[in-house]
C-alpha cells in the first residue's frame, strides 16, 4: 500500500489542524459581520496563508516566553543561546551544515563551548536544543534522572525508517520489552563467539596479507568493517553474509580489473564499483546510505520532513536490507514452529545459539525480530569497526605503543593461536590501548535525549542560578567533547597515552569521577554488548599483531579529498596533528577509509597465524 513521503505527511499533520481552525474562525467572524463588510474569498485565503506562515515563529516565541517564566518561578535560567541573525536561527543550521563539510568533527560545537560554556542552547529551525558536555548533566540524563529523559518522538521519527521500534529507538514499555528479550543473550561471555571471531579474523588477515604482498595499500577500515559484519551476521543469524568474499577495494589510483567494493564504513566511497552485485556489497552500501540519510535528518530538527517531499530518503535504501533479513527471519520462525512440541523453555539458550534463534523462542512477530536484529547489527558491526579503525590509526602514529602492545600479546598468548577469554583479561595494556582509543574517538560521538518534564540542573559555577530544562526539549550530549576536556583529564587530554588508564592519572581523574568516560553510555541504557565489543576488538587486535609487526599510513593511496585541510593546522589540538579526516553519521568513521601498509611479522613467529 503506497504511503505518503515524510514531507507531505508532515504538512498534513501540522497544517491541516491549523487550516481547519483558521477556516472555522474566519467563517465565524464573517457570520458576525454585516454582509457588506464580510471578507471576500481571496482575502480569507490570504489570511489563512498568512496565519499558516506565522504560526511557527509565533508559537516558538510564545513557547520561549513561557519557558523563561517557568524558569524564573524556579529561580533558574535557560542556558545561554548561540547568537543568531535569521528568523528561527536558520543561519545557525546553515553554518553547521556547511561546516560539517570542511571542519574537524565537533569544531563548531567546540567554538560555541568556548564562547558560552559547557552547556548552552542552540536555536535552529524554530527549535531550542540544549547542548552539553558536562559530566554531571550527562550523568543525570543517563542515570540519576533517567526516568525523565527518553529518546523522544522527534528522534524516533527521524530514525524510525531504519531502526523501527528496536531497542535503540524506543522508550517506556517498548524499550523494556526489547531490552528484556535481548539481555539474556548478552548476559554471559560465550565461547562460541570466540570461534566466530577467530574464523573471520583469520580470513581477514589472509586477505590483508595477499593485498599487501601484491604491492598495494590496504583500506583497513574496509577490512575490519567486513570482519565485524561477517562476525555480527553469524552470531545474529547463525549465517554470515560473506562480505570478506566480495573483494577488498583498491586505491583509487590503482589500475586493475578486479571488482572493487564499497567501503562499508565510508559512505559513497569513490573506490566502489557501482556495478558490483555481490549480495554483501549491496547490503553494505544500502546500510551505509541508510545510516547517512538518517543522520542527515537530525541536523534539521523537527522540520526534517520538509527535505523529503518526494520520497522517504532512508526508505529508498531499505530494499537490499529487507531482502537479506526477510528470508533469514521467516525461515527461523518456520523452523521454530516445527519445534513447538519439543518442550523447550525460554531462557539463555544453548551455547552455540544465534540471537535470531534466541528471539524466535520468545516471539514470532517478524517486525519485532527484524527491528531488534537490525538495531543490534548496527551496534555490533559499526561501533566495533570504528574502534578497530581508530585504534590501528593511533598505533600507526605511535610505534612505541604498538611495540609494547605487541610484546604483551606475544608474552601472554604467543604467536600461533587465538587468545582465550582469561588471556584477554590478563592483558592490561591491551585494554588500556582500547580505552584510550574509545576516549579520543568514541564510536557514537553525539547522542540525544528529550526531557519529559521540566527539570533543573544545578549550576557548576558558584553563585550563579541553575539551568532550567523545559519539558519537550531535546538535550544533545557529546561524550566526544567531554572525553577531550583538559579540566577533566589533565593537560595532556588531547594526547594518545594508554598509560593514563594504568598510572596515577587513573586515580586522579577517572576513579573519583567515572562519568567522564562513557563510550558505551551508562545507566539503564548502557550498551548490552559492551563486553562483546571489548572481546571482539581485543581478539582482532591480538590476531592482527601476531601477524604484523608494524603499520604505517599510506597517504599516497588516500583519496585527495579526504586529506585533512591545511587550515586545520591553525586550530591546534588534535585537528592540527590528524592524518585522517574523522567524520560521523550515526557512528564515527574515517572519511574514505584508513589506507595503510603493514609489515609482516617474522615467519618463525607466524607459522599458524
Amino acid at each position: 500500500m503506497p504511503t505518503l513521503a515524510p514531507g507531505p505527511a508532515f504538512l498534513l499533520t501540522r497544517l491541516l489542524p491549523l487550516l481547519t481552525a483558521s477556516l472555522t474562525a474566519l467563517t465565524a467572524l464573517n457570520l458576525l459581520l454585516p454582509p457588506a463588510r464580510r471578507l471576500s474569498l481571496p482575502v480569507q485565503l490570504l489570511t489563512i496563508l498568512a496565519l499558516s506562515v506565522l504560526a511557527l515563529p509565533v508559537s516558538a516565541t510564545v513557547r520561549g516566553y513561557a519557558q523563561r517564566a517557568r524558569a524564573a518561578m524556579r529561580g533558574a535560567v535557560l542556558p545561554p543561546v548561540v547568537p543568531y541573525r535569521w528568523p528561527g536561527g536558520m543561519d545557525v543550521i546553515l553554518a553547521m551544515t556547511r561546516g560539517a563539510k570542511t571542519q574537524y568533527i565537533g569544531e563548531r560545537i567546540a567554538m560555541y563551548t568556548r564562547q558560552l560554556g559547557e552547556t548552552y542552547t542552540l536555536y535552529g529551525n524554530f527549535e531550542h536544543r540544549i547542548i552539553t558536555t558536562e559530566p554531571e548533566y550527562i550523568k543525570a540524563i543517563l542515570a540519576t534522572d533517567f526516568a525523565n529523559f527518553e529518546k523522544g518522538p522527534s528522534f524516533q521519527k527521524q530514525q524510525g525508517t531504519l531502526l523501527g521500534t528496536g531497542v535503540f529507538n524506543s522508550d517506556g514499555e517498548m524499550w523494556k520489552f526489547h531490552r528484556g528479550i535481548t539481555r539474556p543473550y548478552f548476559s554471559r561471555d560465550r565461547i562460541s563467539h570466540f570461534d566466530i571471531f577467530n574464523r573471520h579474523a583469520e580470513d581477514a588477515i589472509a586477505q590483508a596479507r595477499a593485498r599487501l604482498r601484491a604491492g598495494h595499500a590496504l583500506d583497513f577500515q574496509d577490512l575490519v568493517a567486513r570482519f565485524t559484519l561477517d562476525s555480527a551476521t553469524e552470531f545474529l543469524f547463525g549465517r554470515d553474509i560473506h562480505s570478506l568474499d566480495a573483494g577488498l577495494p583498491y586505491p583509487a589510483s590503482t589500475t586493475t580489473t578486479t571488482t572493487t567494493s564499497a567501503s562499508p564504513n565510508s559512505p559513497n566511497s569513490p573506490h566502489a564499483d557501482p556495478s558490483s552485485t555481490h549480495p554483501a556489497n549491496l547490503f553494505v552500501r544500502a546500510f551505509a546510505d541508510a545510516q547517512k540519510a538518517s543522520s542527515e535528518r537530525g541536523r534539521y530538527g523537527a522540520l526534517w520532513p520538509l527535505r523529503e517531499m518526494r520520497r522517504d530518503a532512508v526508505g529508498a535504501h531499505m530494499g537490499p536490507i529487507d531482502a537479506f533479513l526477510r528470508p533469514l527471519i521467516e525461515g527461523a520462525i518456520r523452523a521454530r514452529g516445527s519445534k513447538d512440541g519439543d518442550g523447550e523453555k525460554e531462557g539463555e539458550g544453548e551455547e552455540g545459539e544465534s540471537l535470531l534463534e534466541h528471539l524466535v523462542r520468545i516471539t514470532d512477530d517478524y517486525k519485532i525480530i527484524k527491528d531488534e536484529t537490525l538495531n543490534i547489527m548496527l551496534a555490533g558491526r559499526d561501533t566495533t569497526a570504528t574502534t578497530l579503525t581508530f585504534c590501528v590509526y593511533l598505533l600507526s602514529q605511535h610505534p612505541a605503543v604498538l611495540r609494547r602492545l605487541r610484546a604483551e600479546i606475544l608474552d601472554t598468548v604467543g604467536s600461533a593461536r587465538g587468545p582465550t577469554l582469561e588471556e584477554l583479561r590478563e592483558m592490561k595494556y591491551l585494554r588500556a590501548v582500547i580505552n584510550e582509543t574509545l576516549r579520543l574517538f568514541p564510536p557514537v560521538p553525539f547522542n540525544t535525549r528529550t526531557a519529559i518534564r521540566d527539570t533543573v540542573w544545578p549550576s557548576k559555577v558558584p553563585g550563579r542560578p541553575p539551568f532550567f530544562v523545559p519539558a519537550g526539549t531535546r538535550c544533545v550530549y557529546s561524550v566526544f567533547m567531554m572525553h577531550r576536556r583538559k579540566d577533566l583529564w589533565g593537560p595532556d587530554a588531547l594526547e594518545f597515552d594508554p598509560d593514563r588508564f594504568l598510572d596515577a592519572r587513573l586515580g586522579k581523574y577517572l576513579t573519583p569521577n567515572p562519568f567522564i568516560f562513557v563510550p558505551f553510555n551508562a545507566g539503564p541504557r548502557i550498551c548490552l554488548g559492551q563486553q562483546f565489543a571489548y572481546n571482539e576488538v581485543s581478539f582482532m587486535l591480538t590476531r592482527l599483531l601476531q601477524a604484523f609487526s608494524g603499520v604505517a599510513l599510506a597517504p599516497d593511496a588516500q583519496p585527495a579529498a579526504s586529506h585533512p585541510p591545511r587550515a586545520w593546522a591553525a586550530l591546534g589540538g588534535r585537528a592540527a596533528v590528524e592524518k585522517v579526516w574523522p567524520r560521523s553519521h550515526l557512528t564515527m568513521y574515517a572519511a574514505e577509509g584508513l589506507w595503510v601498509r603493514m609489515e609482516e611479522a617474522p615467519a618463525a613467529e607466524t607459522e599458524s597465524v
